[in-house]
């Protein structure tokens, strides 16, 4: 239960950063297939920048807390 509120706190956070004008989702290297009835999404360039920003994130917060 608590890893699929943390997903749904994350997924809250990234629509919100949206709102605010963070351009996730619409990133060069981010691709989009649009049809008459059919829209598919493949943001991998959001995927990297958001892995590294978590990355460091993680490991900063690590190595504060075994000190």
């Amino acid at each position: 239960m608590l890893i699929g509120l943390g997903l749904f706190l994350l997924g809250g956070l990234i629509f919100l950063a949206g709102y605010f004008g963070l351009p996730l989702g619409h990133l060069p290297g981010d691709f989009r297939i649009q049809r008459d009835n059919f829209t598919c999404i493949f943001p991998l360039t959001t995927m990297v920048v958001l892995s590294v920003l978590l990355s460091i994130g993680l490991n900063l917060i690590l190595r504060l807390w075994k000190k």
